[in-house]
């Protein structure tokens, strides 16, 4: 970790703070890249990077946000990763940064911080970033896709998920070219493979995201005035939207990362196309599949798939498994369609193997048209009685529909992941299921504001139709003088579970 003094040994001149070319055979440097991924999913994103990187990630105080180091050779290894919303490279971090108790003094110093930096290396790696991303065809323009309407309710559901999922770190448009350079970069933009005839000024902006009780300052305070320093200092044009450099400041507490983007929009919205109100991002039905660790010619089941996330997300990243989407809405099943014939075409246009190990049926999720113990593995959201369905109708549909999944599920070896933000009726449900499910885990996480479970159930031995949890019996008033007994005692133990977890 730094101190805000070191950065003054490696200060970046403005004219000569890179000698990156284009080509990816520049000198080979060791970076660390930041990376925000779905909150409560830390440690399987670490997992995936040590897996397909090679390296050790460093989960970081402030959740949501990892880091891990890597060498410029290896680039493009970290846009493979399927866990991670947005990333970054870093500029310089400090683990604990003395803030000034004065806001004047606090944003002062942030000022002169500026031209302290080490920023040569990040810019190095933004470069070289573009380049990779110019050849492997991202699309360009300043505009995210444009999501299709596919309903009356599309407008609606489409503002929803924009709503509900929005990233930590606000994504920068797709406007970036690789002939546009500052004086600083200008020994890059002359060895670029268009041969920029004449450099141009960058345009660039700072994102500030800050938490903790003890700042005297804002966000939107620290961003301005450490903006107002950066483009004193490279010369920079300040522009809010159509920016080809977003400059990050991460302040947890004490902790601070100076950071510069490597994506311009979420990764997760990297399969859907057409959205509907509860739509997940697939970052977390990422980190929902490798919880379930699915093997080769495993049958998943989803039998509440809305938009088709869940299988879709699988059906892409782990093929040797067939998906079955289902849903009793027949929007939510032209939805799931729609964005399999997108990814489908998606493929052929770039002359690769279309066809995706998916299938997708109109059911009712209390009577599936399954055979019984045929699928290894159930994977779903369930309503959380907010955006889709109600509270009081959970207490009937939670304990039904784990009955199904449960005939439906192998024994002995079979597991369901299921989220939901509705912790009291299903740990009740779940309870009440003893006979038949068996908790194993519980993942606490973040879904569009909702402090919601991911819970990992294992299927027990028990055969299906020789238990007492196989008589359906309806719960009928919720509100009986037992149940708010049983109910008090399950809070108690289920806000203990939260806080082991959280901490």
């Amino acid at each position: 970790m730094s101190t805000p003094e070191d950065g003054a040994a490696e200060q970046a001149a403005p004219a000569s703070s890179s000698t990156e070319t284009d080509d990816v055979t520049g000198d080979i440097i060791t970076v660390t890249i930041g990376a925000t991924v779905p909150t409560g999913f830390e440690h399987t994103a670490a997992e995936e990077i040590e897996e397909k990187i090679g390296v050790a990630a460093r989960i970081s105080k402030d959740r949501g946000r990892l880091y891990f180091p890597i060498t410029t050779d290896k680039l493009y290894q970290v846009h493979l990763l399927k866990s991670v919303d947005n990333l970054f490279v870093v500029v310089d971090e400090y683990d604990h940064y003395q803030f000034k108790e004065s806001k004047e003094e606090t944003l002062e110093e942030l000022q002169q911080l500026a031209s302290k930096l080490p920023w040569s290396n990040a810019l190095q790696v933004w470069k070289l970033n573009g380049a990779l991303k110019k050849r492997k065809g991202y699309r360009k323009g300043g505009k995210p896709a444009k999501v299709k309407p596919n309903s009356a309710a599309s407008d609606e559901t489409a503002a929803d998920n924009e709503q509900q999922e929005v990233p930590e770190a606000v994504s920068a448009a797709d406007g970036q070219t690789e002939t546009e350079a500052s004086p600083d970069l200008e020994t890059c933009a002359q060895d670029s493979e268009e041969g920029a005839p004449k450099a141009k000024i960058l345009k660039f902006r700072v994102t500030c995201n800050r938490a903790g009780d003890k700042h005297s300052f804002s966000s939107n305070e620290a961003a301005r005035d450490f903006g107002g320093a950066v483009q004193e200092f490279f010369q920079w044009k300040a522009d809010m939207t159509k920016f080809d450099i977003e400059v990050l400041v991460n302040i947890h507490k004490e902790e601070m990362v100076i950071g510069i983007a490597l994506t311009e929009e979420s990764l997760h919205r990297r399969n859907i196309s057409h959205f509907g109100p509860t739509t997940l991002r697939s970052t977390l039905c990422y980190g929902m599949l490798r919880l379930c660790k699915p093997q080769a010619s495993d049958v998943i089941l989803d039998p509440m798939c809305g938009t088709g996330a869940i299988p879709l997300e699988g059906a892409i990243e782990f093929t040797s498994s067939f998906y079955v989407a289902g849903d009793n809405n027949d929007m939510a099943v032209n939805r799931t369609v729609n964005n399999i014939c997108h990814i489908q075409r998606r493929r052929a246009d770039k002359g690769s193997v279309s066809g995706l190990p998916i299938d997708t049926v109109q059911w009712d999720l209390c009577n599936l048209p399954v055979r019984t113990g045929s699928v290894d593995i159930i994977i779903t959201d369930m309503p959380f009685g907010k955006r889709m369905g109600s509270r009081k109708k959970n207490w009937d549909l939670y304990p039904s529909c784990l009955r199904e999944m449960a005939r439906v599920c192998r024994p002995g070896t079979g597991k369901a992941v299921l989220l939901t933000q509705d912790k009291k009726c299903f740990s009740k449900a779940v309870s009440r299921m003893g006979g038949l499910w068996r908790k194993l885990h519980t993942v606490w996480v973040n879904v569009g504001g909702l402090h919601a479970g991911v819970y990992l159930l294992k299927r027990t031995v028990a055969v299906f139709g020789q238990t007492p949890e196989d008589i359906y019996e309806p719960r009928g008033t919720v509100n009986t003088q037992e149940d708010k007994e049983e109910n008090k005692e399950e809070n108690k133990e289920e806000n203990k579970e939260e806080d082991k977890e959280l901490s």
